[in-house]
């Protein structure tokens, strides 16, 4: 369980990442940021690319930077999109590998949205567990 407190500095530090998100074709913004075990936020935008398929989201860049910095479980998710949008299926699945059933806050640019859980979004999971 996080904190109110850890709750709203969540979600403004994703708001806050969309500003330096990369996507001049789809102008679809996104920032993400992850709440790690010692309370430390990791952020990550959109980084889109001519070459559409080398386009990575936001949840993908924020997951690849707290693993590059030697953390391996994620305790909450902010998503921050013009409308709160959900985040796609390789997230989902990318996010599962690195937490269980976290809160994961969606939010628009002014921080509202609705509040879920990662099993529900990707309900039925395949996750390291299942490989043992």
């Amino acid at each position: 369980m996080i904190s109110s407190e850890q709750r709203a500095a969540l979600i403004e530090a994703a708001i806050a990442g969309r500003k330096q998100a990369y996507a001049p074709y789809s102008n679809y913004p996104v920032g993400a940021a992850l709440l790690m075990e010692d309370g430390r936020i990791i952020t990550g935008v959109n980084v889109e690319n001519a070459s559409y398929g080398l386009t990575i989201c936001a949840e993908r860049t924020a997951v690849g930077k707290a693993i590059a910095e030697g953390y391996r479980k994620i305790l909450a998710v902010a998503i921050a999109t013009d409308n709160a949008g959900s985040p796609c299926g390789a997230c989902r699945q990318v996010l599962t590998e690195f937490a269980g059933d976290v809160p994961v806050y969606l939010v628009d640019g002014a921080g509202n949205g609705r509040d879920t859980t990662l099993y529900t979004l990707l309900p039925d999971h395949f996750g390291p567990d299942h490989l043992t």
